[in-house]
C-alpha cells in the first residue's frame, strides 16, 4: 500500500464558459491516479465537514482511495481558483486561510511501522504551510530514520502563495534529504534557483542522499537521475491538450505505480531503487509520461485507468 499525505481541496475551474467546482489538490490527485492504476492507496488527509469537504470525501471513495486514516476537521475546505487560458494552461489563486489542510497535529498521524505501507508520498503545499508542514516534515524524518519504506516528495511549488524564495530554498534544502525519490518541474526549479541548471540541482540532491531525482519539462519530456548517477531522458507523449490541470500529479502517480509494479518500493528503499535497471527506468518514465499525456487530453484532473495506459503503451504490429 502507498500512503499519500497532504491536501485535498476544491478547484474552482474558471473558463470563458463559466466556472465549476472540481475535487483537486496535488496529493489527492496523486492518490486518485494511483487508485486508477490499480495500486492500493491510503490518503492521510484532513477533510472539512462543509459541503466541499463532503464532495471531496465522496470523490475519493468513488475512486477507491482508502480514507481509513483521514481526519474529519471542523475547519473549512481549501479552495483553489484555476483560470484556464486559451491553450488550456492553468493559473491559480488560492483561498487557504484557516483551512483544514494545514492544521495537522502530531496526535493525528498514524504509526506506519507495522502497517502494510511500502511508500509515503507527500509534497506541494502540505510541506510548505504552517503549522501542519512541520508535523508532516517530522513524519518524513521519522520514516527516513526507520528505513522501512520509500519516501517520495513532489516539490510542486506555489510561488503565488509562498513568495519568500530564500525561505523556500532553505525548506527544500532541509526536506529533500529526507526522501529517497524527489520530483520537481522545470518551472519549480526555474523559480527556486534562477541561476542554476536543473542538472546541477539534480546532482546536488543525489549527493545529499536522494536515490532518484526527476524533473518534468512539460512538452519537452522528463529527466531522471538514477541511483547509479546515470541520466535518463524520456520525451513527452504527444497529445491534444485540453488542459494541464493535474498533469504533474498524474505523472507522479504513474511513476510511483510503475515502481510498485517492479517491487521497487518498500523497506531498504535505497537498495530497491538501486536494483532498477536502465531499461526499467525507461519503462517507468514512459508510463509516467503516458499517464500525464492522457490526463492532459481531457478536462480537469481526470487521470486514466491502467487499462487505458496499457492500451496506449501496447506495441503495435
Amino acid at each position: 500500500m502507498i500512503v499519500v499525505a497532504g491536501e485535498a481541496l476544491i478547484d474552482l475551474v474558471v473558463t470563458a464558459e463559466g466556472q465549476r467546482a472540481v475535487p483537486g489538490g496535488s496529493p489527492a490527485n496523486v492518490a486518485v491516479t494511483l487508485a486508477r492504476l490499480d495500486q492500493p492507496v491510503r490518503l492521510l488527509v484532513r477533510l472539512g465537514t462543509d459541503e466541499y469537504g463532503r464532495q471531496l470525501a465522496e470523490h475519493l471513495r468513488v475512486n477507491r482511495v482508502d480514507l481509513g486514516w483521514s481526519v474529519r476537521a471542523e475547519e473549512p475546505t481549501s479552495v483553489a481558483v484555476a483560470t484556464l487560458n486559451a491553450t488550456g494552461q492553468a493559473s491559480y489563486e488560492f483561498r487557504l486561510a484557516g483551512a483544514a489542510d494545514w492544521q495537522w497535529t502530531p496526535q493525528e498521524l498514524p504509526e506506519l511501522a507495522g502497517s502494510p505501507a511500502t511508500a509515503l508520498h507527500t509534497g506541494s503545499l502540505a510541506l510548505a504551510l504552517a503549522p501542519g508542514a512541520q508535523v508532516l516534515e517530522d513524519l518524513l524524518a521519522r520514516e527516513c530514520r526507520r528505513n522501512g519504506l520509500t519516501v517520495s516528495i513532489d516539490l510542486n511549488l506555489r510561488p503565488s502563495i509562498v513568495t519568500d524564495r530564500a525561505a523556500e530554498q532553505e525548506r527544500v534544502r532541509r526536506q529533500v534529504p529526507l526522501a529517497n525519490l524527489v520530483k520537481a518541474s522545470d518551472e519549480d526549479l526555474d523559480w527556486l534557483y534562477p541561476d542554476r541548471s536543473a542538472a546541477d540541482v539534480m546532482a546536488e540532491w543525489h549527493a545529499s542522499g536522494v536515490s532518484c531525482a526527476v524533473v518534468t519539462r512539460g512538452g519537452e519530456g522528463a529527466w531522471l537521475l538514477a541511483p547509479d548517477g546515470s541520466l535518463h531522458e524520456e520525451p513527452a507523449v504527444r497529445t491534444t491538450v485540453v488542459d494541464t490541470v493535474g498533469a504533474g500529479d498524474s505523472f507522479t502517480g504513474g511513476l510511483l505505480a510503475a515502481l510498485a509494479h517492479l517491487d521497487a518500493l518498500g523497506d531498504r528503499p535505497a537498495d530497491r531503487l538501486a536494483a532498477v535497471t536502465a531499461p526499467q527506468w525507461g519503462a517507468v518514465l514512459r508510463q509516467a509520461a503516458t499517464v500525464a499525456a492522457l490526463t492532459c487530453g481531457r478536462r480537469g484532473a481526470d487521470p486514466p485507468t491502467q487499462a487505458e495506459v496499457d492500451a496506449l503503451l501496447a506495441p503495435t504490429s
